[in-house]
């Protein structure tokens, strides 16, 4: 059934869909080098993976719980973590190379006590309203491993791994003053506050952020969206006014459900966590599995942000009200229109959920090897799970969700998970190698 990825697992034949324009057959076989695998051997408490999992979780507590920062910026907060755990723990064990930095240490410093320093330091340093439960975090982890020159090796290098992402990080674009359109009255097709709260573009800054992997925010730009007079607009106009809004709608239970679990943000750190704990994951490969998918959604969000940026296209809600003023004799205004839920406050083109649906799918098919990427995911809102079994239930859903939630066109999600899709298969081949 449409809208229920948890239902069932597509066929074989569905398996090997064209996607971006690669077979998950090919994808599966060209890029080995970038393909996880359970090391195995692993003990089932092993103090190093219970390090990066337990520091994964205070990252969320401290970026959502305690600081409450919105959902666009979270992405980025978490690939900094993540990739400075990562380093710390293959600057250790090695294994795979570092994230843009060539620091090592003796095989005989602590990874949990790499882990624990590393991820304490970046996350104090950018928030440091959460020194105490951080403080209180450091010494339960500190005060699991045995004193002694392991120790003492692991704290150390796990100073010089967080010093290092807070030295790249510098004067990257973040909270950075963005200029809008100046025009008190924008015209027809142009953004513009939305109601109820009629508020400004929010965190515009990510659109001008330096990325994680990919070389500046524009780099896997789109082309631009339908002209509001073609045939595709007309087509996005027509689905979204009829089965988008908030009363009357065409939408079925089951589409309303969809649209409600992808209304707010998902509980991406935990369901990494579940995937790499339940497919044995070794420590460095749960590492790398929580760095480079992180750092693949950061990047997509700061895609999806330059193109709000770049094209500045009106959310549906102005579009279905203003639509006298279009143009277009085969749109028809409602100025009372109003979408399931409340329209975000910035731009439709792209699609930011759908971006991060795309680069977060394809992460996990590279990753993992495979398109079965049983992703099992709880969402923010509706505080339900669901499974989806391979990578395209995820990327019908998260694209038919923000359709039926009334506030994206169905052309700024297709197109936003695309460009999800290529540009986490560009970074990956690029980024977390295995070590040569």
């Amino acid at each position: 059934m449409q809208g229920k990825g948890s239902v069932s697992a597509p066929s074989r034949t569905a398996a090997r869909t064209v996607v971006a324009g690669l077979t998950v057959c090919a994808l599966m076989a060209a890029p080995a080098v970038v393909r996880a695998g359970a090391t195995g051997n692993t003990p089932a408490n092993d103090p190093a993976r219970e390090a990066v999992a337990e520091w994964s979780a205070t990252a969320v507590a401290t970026v959502e719980t305690d600081a409450k920062r919105p959902v666009p910026e979270t992405f980025l907060w978490h690939a900094f973590v993540s990739t400075t755990v990562y380093n710390a723990v293959v600057g250790i064990q090695g294994g795979y190379a570092p994230y843009r930095w060539n620091g090592h240490a003796p095989r005989s410093a602590s990874v949990p006590a790499a882990v624990a320093t590393a991820a304490h330091h970046v996350l104090l340093e950018y928030f440091p309203a959460s020194k105490s439960r951080l403080d209180t975090a450091l010494a339960a982890s500190l005060a699991k491993v045995p004193q002694g020159r392991g120790k003492d090796e692991g704290v150390a290098f796990g100073e010089r791994a967080a010093a290092h992402t807070i030295a790249s990080r510098k004067n990257d674009g973040r909270g950075a003053q963005v200029g809008g359109d100046s025009s008190t009255e924008p015209g027809p097709g142009v953004w513009r506050p939305t109601p109820p709260a009629h508020e400004a573009f929010a965190t515009a800054w990510m659109g001008r952020t330096k990325p994680m992997m990919l070389k500046e925010p524009r780099q896997f730009r789109p082309g631009a969206p339908p002209s509001l007079t073609s045939a595709r607009y007309t087509k996005d106009f027509n689905e979204l006014k009829s089965i988008g809004r908030k009363t009357g709608s065409t939408r079925t239970p089951e589409q309303t459900d969809t649209a409600m679990f992808f209304s707010g943000n998902m509980h991406f750190q935990e369901a990494l966590r579940d995937t790499a704990a339940r497919r044995g994951f070794g420590v460095a490969e749960q590492a790398r599995l929580l760095a480079g998918v992180n750092s693949a959604m950061a990047d997509a969000i700061v895609t999806a942000w330059d193109s709000k940026l770049h094209y500045r296209t009106w959310r549906p809600i102005t579009a279905i009200h203003e639509a006298a003023t279009d143009g277009n004799p085969a749109t028809a205004p409602e100025p009372s229109w109003e979408p399931l839920i409340v329209t975000p406050p910035h731009p439709d083109y792209l699609s930011g959920h759908a971006t991060v649906g795309g680069a977060l799918t394809r992460s996990l098919t590279m990753l993992l090897g495979t398109s079965h990427i049983d992703f099992r995911v709880r969402s923010v809102v509706t505080g339900t799970t669901r499974t989806f079994a391979e990578a395209d239930q995820y990327n019908r859903d998260v694209v038919n969700a923000r359709v039926w939630e009334g506030i994206h066109t169905r052309t700024a999600d297709t197109v936003g998970n695309r460009t999800g899709q290529r540009l986490a298969a560009w970074a990956l081949t690029r980024y977390f190698r295995p070590a040569r």
